[in-house]
């Protein structure tokens, strides 16, 4: 996802699951069957390095896992909160995989 006011659509419309250093949306945005995801990171989480780093661990976690675990068409927005720029891959993989398994299996969140 690129554009905000996919990512504004998505926050307003879809499921949402919050853990201790992200918050996690998802929904679908077009009647295609292309799986998305964005990712935001503001400054509140440290300087350029920081902020990348944590881009990178999350679109890997997405690539190795939560990928699988939507469903076709599925979008998903992952928001990091304060703390997260701590956090090594293993913890961030561990907060991302069972949020995103909670909101695909939570009936109706493709609304």
């Amino acid at each position: 996802m690129h554009r905000r006011s996919e990512f504004l659509r998505l926050q307003r419309s879809g499921a949402r699951c919050q853990t201790a250093h992200f918050v996690i949306y998802a929904g679908r945005l077009a009647p295609d069957d292309r799986k998305r995801m964005g990712v935001t990171v503001s400054k509140r989480i440290g300087n350029a390095v920081v902020r990348n780093r944590v881009k990178r661990r999350i679109r890997e976690c997405y690539r190795l896992e939560l990928r699988a675990m939507l469903p076709e068409g599925a979008a998903l927005v992952v928001i990091a909160r304060p703390g997260a720029g701590e956090l090594r891959y293993a913890a961030i993989r561990a907060q991302l995989a069972p949020a995103t398994r909670a909101l695909s299996e939570r009936p109706g969140w493709q609304a």
